[in-house]
C-alpha cells in the first residue's frame, strides 16, 4: 500500500514540476502585435500544457530571429516571409502559423505628394528597404514596370525625420507604428500597401527548427495549440488583452497606442473567411514567386516546410490527459487494497 501511495505521490510532483522550457523569439520589442502569445501565458494556456515560455523581444537593432532559432537559443520565434527563401537557401526551418494573413509593410506618402499609385514612384527618393524583410515593397514597384537597379540607385538612409525635412518622397512604415504617430503630430498622410495592389503575402510568421520538431514534436504541437488558443482568447477579448500587454509588458506604450495597434491588426489577424494562422502552399508558391524562386526550388525546399497542421484535428494525448490515464491505472491496485481491507 505504501509503494502505490509513493507512486501516485511521485506522479503528482511530475504533474507539478515537469512543464517543458522552452522560449519564444519575437521579431520587434513588445507590442499587442505580440498579444496572443502575452495571453497564453497570462491565461495559463501554456501552464495547462505542461509549458514554461519565456518570452524574449527582439533587439531592434538585429531583429533577425533565424540565427537565435538555428544556433538553439530560442525554441520558437516569429518571422517575415522571407523564411521561405531562407529555406530555399538550405536554412532547416518550419512554418507553423501566420499571423498575419496580409504584409503590414506599406509606402507612406504626403497628402500633398503626386504618389498615388506604384508607378508614380519613378524617379522618386525612397527610403531604404530590405529585399528580404520587405520583397513585397519592392515588387510592387517593380510589377509597375520599375527598374530594380533604379529604384535601389533611388533609395537612401533615412527615416521618418528626413522624410518630413523633404528629403525622401517615400518611407517604409509597418501600418500600426508610424502612421498612429504622425497623425497625433498633425502630419497628413497616405498609405501604398502591396495588398491594395494585389501583393498578398503572410506576416508575423511562427516557427520553429526541423531538429526541433524532429526531437520534440509533442512540445512542438502543444506550443502551437496553446498559442492560437491564446490569439483567440485575445481577438475575443480585446480590453483585457489590450490592458495586458500594457501593463506586463508594454508599459512604453500608451492604452491608446494599443487600442490602435489592435483594431488594425485584427483585420490582419483573421480576415473574414480565413483560418486563424492558416497556410496554403498556393500561397505560399505565389511568394515563391516575389523572391525568383523557380518551380523546381520551390518543389523541393517546400516538402517538410510547412507544419501539418492536419495531425492537431484528431485526438490529442496531451501530458495531463497521459498523467490522468497513468494515475487511474496506479489507482486500480490501491482500489483492490482498500475494499480488501474493509472487507476484513
Amino acid at each position: 500500500m505504501r509503494y502505490y501511495l509513493g507512486l501516485l505521490c511521485l506522479m503528482l510532483s511530475i504533474s507539478a514540476n515537469g512543464s517543458d522550457k522552452v522560449t519564444l523569439q519575437l521579431k520587434w520589442t513588445h507590442q499587442f502585435q505580440f498579444a496572443g502569445y502575452y495571453m497564453a501565458a497570462k491565461k495559463g494556456f501554456y501552464k495547462d500544457a505542461g509549458l514554461d515560455v519565456t518570452i524574449l523581444p527582439a533587439d531592434p537593432n538585429n531583429p533577425n530571429t533565424f540565427d537565435q532559432v538555428l544556433n538553439g537559443q530560442a525554441d520558437f520565434a516569429i518571422t517575415h516571409s522571407g523564411i521561405l527563401q531562407q529555406r530555399v537557401q538550405g536554412a532547416p526551418v518550419v512554418a507553423l502559423a501566420a499571423m498575419l494573413q496580409f504584409s503590414p509593410y506599406c509606402w507612406m506618402v504626403k497628402n500633398n505628394s503626386d504618389i498615388f499609385q506604384p508607378r508614380d514612384f519613378a524617379g522618386k527618393k525612397l527610403s531604404k528597404i530590405s529585399s528580404l524583410e520587405n520583397a513585397e515593397l519592392l515588387v510592387m514597384l517593380q510589377r509597375a514596370g520599375l527598374d530594380y537597379q533604379s529604384l535601389m540607385a533611388a533609395s537612401q538612409k533615412g527615416g521618418i525625420e528626413q522624410w518630413l525635412a523633404g528629403e525622401l518622397d517615400a518611407v517604409q512604415v509597418y501600418v500600426t507604428n508610424e502612421p498612429y504617430t504622425l497623425t497625433l503630430r498633425g502630419v497628413g498622410h497616405r498609405l501604398i500597401c502591396p495588398q491594395k495592389f494585389g501583393l498578398n503575402v503572410y506576416g508575423d510568421i511562427l516557427y520553429t527548427s526541423q531538429a526541433m520538431l524532429k526531437n520534440k514534436p509533442d512540445i512542438v504541437e502543444r506550443f502551437y495549440q496553446a498559442s492560437l488558443k491564446g490569439w483567440r482568447y485575445a481577438l475575443h477579448n480585446m480590453n483585457e488583452s489590450i490592458n495586458v500587454t500594457q501593463h506586463d509588458y508594454a508599459p512604453h506604450k500608451s492604452m491608446q497606442e494599443l487600442a490602435y495597434e489592435a483594431d488594425v491588426l485584427a483585420n490582419y489577424i483573421q480576415p473574414p473567411g480565413s483560418k486563424l494562422g492558416g497556410m496554403s502552399m498556393a500561397k505560399w508558391r505565389l511568394i515563391a514567386d516575389l523572391y525568383n524562386i523557380d518551380q523546381d526550388e520551390f518543389d523541393h525546399a517546400f516538402s517538410g516546410f510547412m507544419y501539418d497542421q492536419q495531425q492537431s484535428e484528431g485526438i490529442e494525448l496531451s501530458w495531463m490527459l497521459i498523467l490522468a490515464i497513468i494515475l487511474s491505472i496506479a489507482c486500480v491496485p490501491l482500489y483492490i487494497g482498500l475494499i480488501s481491507n474493509g472487507r476484513r
